[in-house]
């Protein structure tokens, strides 16, 4: 890869896609339907109600494991001090 665009974006998605839903198929597991799918879901929004709590009202970061809470911090005070 000679530079980080869009397209080489995408291209690396696609191989990921591709491996994870191969990798699925010789394991007999359907990859995009499964538990983890769904917490990641559930998690991804939690995390993004988090961050506009946090930007919108400076409420602490709260509910969250000590390895997902300390990311998250890092990442919010990141933007602070820009």
């Amino acid at each position: 890869m000679t530079k980080l665009d869009a397209f080489a974006v995408g291209q690396l998605l696609a191989i990921y896609e591709h491996r994870t839903a191969v990798q699925g198929f010789i394991w007999g597991i359907n990859s995009f339907d499964s538990f983890g799918t769904d917490q990641g879901r559930v998690n991804a929004k939690r995390v993004r109600a988090q961050i506009g709590a946090t930007r919108r009202r400076g409420a602490s970061v709260q509910g969250f494991n000590s390895s997902s809470g300390f990311l998250l911090e890092a990442y919010l005070s990141h933007g602070r001090t820009r």
